[in-house]
């Protein structure tokens, strides 16, 4: 057994003080619970966004491309299991029960992932858009995250996404160089994705959040958000694409950028598993995991 607090108030001293809890630590019930639906829930957007990249495998635009797929793919579940390991020592689900609760809707995953990825400008708004909100995400819990595993781990899975994000990078300058067609389909792209990868960052944080008041994440969403928007308008523009935002303007005295206001009923649905494309997406994923069974039970014969 690690170390023990005698109350709450104590803990909270120690997380206060830069403290590092650890998996056998007796940390508290409401603590261990936070961090578990905190993991479980990043396991899960992990899996979901390395299925979206499985999908356009064959279908990538040359050879480069299909091998860059690959490559995010084996990333992004690599990621996943090893978030289901770390959430799975918190010793309140198995790894299987939380991939079971996943593909029976019971619990939650990013909300980019619930909707239909309809083109490869799509794959490359992802990339682009998506991928650079969950980095700075990241980055912001790993900076001064209190759950030793998770920090650890995180240290790794921040850096193959900065690798997804360079890789987005380039296919936006590729596709920004390129023809008429292709700059009219990643604008539609940037349409669509816009909005909900700025919904990712989730409305504004509660004054007493836990995540935030127990060092699980280091600051609020609307902190990370408004990063995000800072670094994107600009780029965006620069390559000769517009943001989907009636709204937006550039606050010369603050020098900042402003967005019009953001609709949170698309993040709502999508947390309730009513997204647009929510029911194929958990049942494509069901499916995948009942196909399996044989790898499973064979892996399971041999380590007997």
């Amino acid at each position: 057994m690690g170390r023990t607090w005698a109350s709450l108030d104590e803990f909270e001293v120690f997380l206060n003080e830069g403290g590092i809890v650890e998996p056998d630590d007796a940390m508290p019930d409401e603590y261990r619970q936070a961090v578990f639906n905190f993991l479980e829930m990043h396991a899960n957007s992990e899996l979901m966004g390395g299925l979206t990249e499985r999908d356009w495998i064959p279908m990538a635009p040359g050879l480069r491309y299909k091998m860059a797929a690959i490559a995010k793919t084996q990333d992004e579940i690599g990621h996943a299991h090893l978030l289901y390991m770390v959430a799975a020592d918190l010793g309140l689900k198995t790894r299987q029960e939380m991939m079971e609760d996943l593909f029976a809707g019971k619990s939650k995953f990013h909300n980019v992932f619930h909707y239909r990825v309809n083109s490869w400008g799509d794959q490359v708004a992802i990339a682009f858009l998506v991928d650079a909100a969950a980095v700075v995400s990241q980055q912001a819990v790993f900076k001064n995250c209190s759950y030793g595993p998770y920090k650890r781990i995180l240290k790794r899975i921040i850096a193959e996404e900065g690798f997804h994000l360079r890789f987005g990078e380039e296919s936006v300058l590729r596709i920004s160089e390129g023809t008429d067609v292709q700059r009219e389909m990643f604008q539609k792209s940037i349409d669509a994705w816009w909005w909900p990868a700025m919904q990712l960052f989730g409305p504004d944080s509660k004054p007493h959040d836990v995540l935030l008041r127990w060092h699980i994440k280091s600051e609020r969403n609307e902190v990370l958000r408004d990063r995000w928007i800072q670094k994107f308008v600009p780029l965006i523009q620069s390559y000769g694409f517009t943001i989907p935002d009636p709204d937006l303007r550039y606050d010369e005295e603050t020098q900042r950028w402003e967005i019009g206001e953001i609709d949170w009923e698309p993040l709502k649905k999508t947390l309730a598993m009513g997204g647009p494309d929510s029911s194929r997406r958990i049942a494509d994923a069901a499916g995948n995991w009942e196909r399996a069974q044989w790898v499973r039970q064979a892996l399971d014969e041999v380590a007997a």
